[in-house]
């Protein structure tokens, strides 16, 4: 992993998995609120995401294993707030509705907080992809007992409590595994309404339901782990410690 040297510390550090982002790319750096840091985690882009993002002032994280939870799992490391918000890099959702998201964990009424998604017009969200998500949080709420909506990608927590809880997922899976994991430590999970924008491009995963499909089979093997003991007591003595 490569990175481009350190920003001064911010309050709240947002993670930007990117795969071939260039034409999203300034739209979504431009409406980072003021004082939160953006890392550009660049997936193998082709497109000059990378040079986009650094020219925009944000910090570049060059992750090449392929994989959204690899590209995740690299800006969560690479982050040094206490507070990390994840956000597609795609203009499918805007950045100005983060501090709405990260609220109730910065004020510590929550420890994970997920941004659910609601389209804006018909196009935003593709009904393979709706299905999938519905059928996803039907198989969470068996498995965990929490009622979500929606396991999209605009979500906020602390740092620390995150990393202990050690997830493993480099691929689609690693969104879900992180709800999974946080509500085996206990943690407080809640979800808040955001609008839901057609995308720039063509999505990498729910372009297809080919992709689809296949994201939904790695989060199927994320429901199929037993509880990983270790890492949730981890998480839950930190989670316990931030309060």
């Amino acid at each position: 992993m490569i990175e481009t040297p350190p920003s001064p510390p911010a309050a709240v550090d947002v993670v930007l998995p990117c795969l071939d982002e260039a034409g999203a790319l300034p739209w979504v750096l431009e409406r980072i609120p003021s004082g939160w840091r953006a890392i550009v985690v660049d997936n193998g882009s082709t497109d000059g995401s990378a040079d986009i993002a650094r020219s925009l002032g944000a910090h570049v994280v060059q992750e090449p294993r392929h994989g959204f939870g690899a590209a995740c799992h690299a800006g969560l490391t690479a982050a040094t707030a206490d507070v990390v918000c994840f956000c597609d890099c795609d203009a499918s959702l805007d950045p100005t509705l983060l501090p709405a998201v990260a609220g109730a964990v910065l004020a510590g009424t929550a420890d994970l907080v997920l941004g659910r998604r609601r389209p804006v017009t018909r196009g935003a969200w593709p009904l393979h992809a709706r299905l999938a998500n519905l059928e996803l949080a039907r198989m969470v709420r068996r498995r965990t007992g929490l009622r979500l909506h929606d396991l999209g990608p605009m979500r906020a927590a602390r740092r620390e409590p995150l990393l202990a809880l050690a997830l493993t997922d480099r691929r689609s899976g690693y969104p879900l595994q992180m709800v999974v994991r946080a509500a085996d430590a206990g943690w407080r999970v809640a979800e808040t309404d955001v609008p839901y924008r057609p995308r720039t491009g063509r999505s990498k995963v729910t372009g297809t339901w080919r992709g689809t499909w296949q994201a939904v089979r790695d989060m199927r093997s994320v429901l199929a782990e037993p509880p990983a003991a270790d890492s949730v007591a981890a998480a839950a003595t930190g989670r316990a410690t931030e309060r």
